[in-house]
């Protein structure tokens, strides 16, 4: 009898695995990488390009950066570029996600100045991209705006939607005809949260009363109108989509009490709900249940409006419905308490008007970053919970990735790495039994970069780039070998480890 038991758990386990390895990403599934222009191309005041808040405030305040470093050369990408193509023909890519630097090609913002060597620079980058059948898929802005129109309010002036859209037309006569999928905005909460209400990403405004709200709601209208443009004016010739991407981390609560499952609630809205639902839900404007405790607490601090700005019915059906997918950019999970492990805050902020508190369970594997972990099947539970809260809208994972520390010893063996990205596939195959439409997956990151405030101390990099040598050598980690196998055979195979550490370009990339 105890063989037969032995014999029997041996076959299930045989037949998990086999299972497991024989579920596969369709043909047509999208595999790429992502970067974004400040991380990576350096060149900050070659060639016309203009000044932009990164530069600036790297430049001026250099404290901020935890390594006193900045991008000013950054990856090189500017003079390296074939490199990185090189490198995405390597991997074998479908696709290959970057952003536009405004500034390169508006140096002052304003479209009555166009930088042609910035338009030769993409244009050169996105052809060699073609040329070995790689989709770029351009995102417009990934939070280096140029300082000119910082210096007039950015996000928090309400005309920055009608700057945006004069780039967005600027960048679609450019590029359009070539560029099939354009991503507005990458991360609106760190661009309005990290920016404008507190000081974790540049321009470090510390607004905390109403600066990310400010910039919520000017960013939703700029996306809307440059969305409207696009549908209007290029997409009739070009054919092509637009959309944007929201930084969507699972906030889950601690417990299942009432409590806790209105805090995640609360703590999802404030996160990226106030920038999803104007877009994507059937009613369009803030979430509710946000809406009425920011209105709760302005009044209780004196406040004769609330501090959202709150849309009218006409600018909600402006807004409502302007985008052709969700770019999901998802890392990790977090648990939500409405009682344990909160504040203190600033008063007044988003962060004391959801007031929470959160953490992630002690057990998930730790990256270099300090909120980043190994959350179980997130992927799966993130999109579920959009996919029925948005009325099942078309996916792609525009950013998913893994730090590791840059001293680390033997750093090019990236098992935690490796580890990851098998357990995101494995999510993303939940989503894809699931039926959610889901189309393509964007690893974080090509190569090591400037990793904002951190500097050149976490490395999200499938190639290692050595920043001591100035032609910024690129090497490739075990993950990238891991990575181009998912790719080329569409399953996640445990079993496989790479042979050599020396990598080559397959016939046909």
């Amino acid at each position: 009898m105890k063989l037969l038991v032995v014999l029997s758990l041996v076959a299930v386990a045989c037949n998990a695995s086999i299972v497991r390895q024989q579920r596969r990403f369709p043909d047509d599934f999208l595999f790429g990488t992502a970067t974004a222009s400040y991380q990576i191309e350096g060149a900050w005041d070659e060639d016309g390009k203009g000044e932009n808040i990164w530069d600036y405030m790297v430049h001026n305040t250099p404290e901020v950066i935890r390594d006193l470093s900045n991008g000013d050369i950054a990856a090189d990408s500017y003079h390296n570029y074939k490199r990185d193509v090189e490198m995405m023909r390597e991997l074998g890519l479908d696709a290959y996600r970057f952003s536009l630097s405004w500034a390169r090609i508006l140096p002052t913002g304003m479209a009555n100045e166009v930088n042609p060597a910035g338009i030769a620079f993409y244009n050169n980058y996105i052809d060699e991209m073609l040329k070995y059948n790689i989709t770029p898929l351009i995102t417009l802005y990934h939070w280096d705006l140029p300082q000119k129109l910082q210096e007039l309010g950015g996000f928090a002036n309400p005309l920055i939607s009608d700057w945006f859209e004069d780039y967005a037309r600027v960048v679609f006569e450019n590029f359009g005809d070539r560029v099939k999928m354009f991503i507005t905005f990458n991360e609106p909460r760190e661009i309005c949260f990290e920016g404008y209400g507190s000081a974790t990403k540049a321009p470090i405004l510390n607004a905390t009363a109403m600066g990310a709200y400010l910039c919520a709601k000017n960013l939703v209208t700029a996306h809307a109108k440059a969305y409207y443009l696009y549908d209007r004016e290029f997409r009739p010739v070009q054919g092509g989509q637009c959309g944007i991407t929201i930084s969507v981390n699972w906030f889950g609560p601690a417990t299942p009490t009432p409590e806790d499952e209105m805090a995640a609630e609360l703590r999802r809205q404030g996160e990226w709900g106030i920038y999803a639902h104007p877009i994507f839900s059937a009613e369009g404007g803030f979430p509710k249940e946000l809406s009425d405790k920011i209105a709760e607490k302005s009044a209780q601090q004196g406040y004769p409006w609330s501090r959202l700005p709150e849309f009218t019915e006409e600018e909600k059906a402006f807004v409502r419905g302007t985008s052709d997918l969700i770019g999901v950019n998802h890392y990790t999970a977090f648990l939500v308490s409405a009682t344990e492990r909160k504040g203190p805050y600033p008063v007044p902020s988003l962060l004391d008007d959801v007031d929470t508190g959160s953490w992630a369970d002690d057990s998930w594997l730790k990256s270099a970053s300090a909120w980043l972990t190994l959350a179980p099947n997130s992927i799966h539970t993130a999109l579920t919970h959009l996919n029925n809260l948005y009325n099942k809208p078309v996916f792609y994972i525009t950013e998913n990735g893994w730090s590791t520390d840059e001293s680390r010893e033997n750093s090019l063996i990236d098992d935690d790495r490796i580890q990851y990205y098998r357990a995101s596939m494995e999510s993303l195959l939940n989503c894809l039994d699931d039926g959610i439409n889901l189309k393509g997956y964007m690893a974080w990151s090509l190569m090591d970069n400037f990793e904002w405030m951190e500097g050149y101390i976490e490395r999200f990099g499938l190639y290692e780039v050595d920043f001591s040598d100035p032609a910024r050598t690129r090497t490739p980690r075990k993950a990238a070998f891991v990575y181009k196998h998912i790719i080329k055979h569409r399953v996640v195979d445990y079993e496989y480890e790479p042979e050599t550490m020396v990598m080559t370009i397959d016939e046909g990339h």
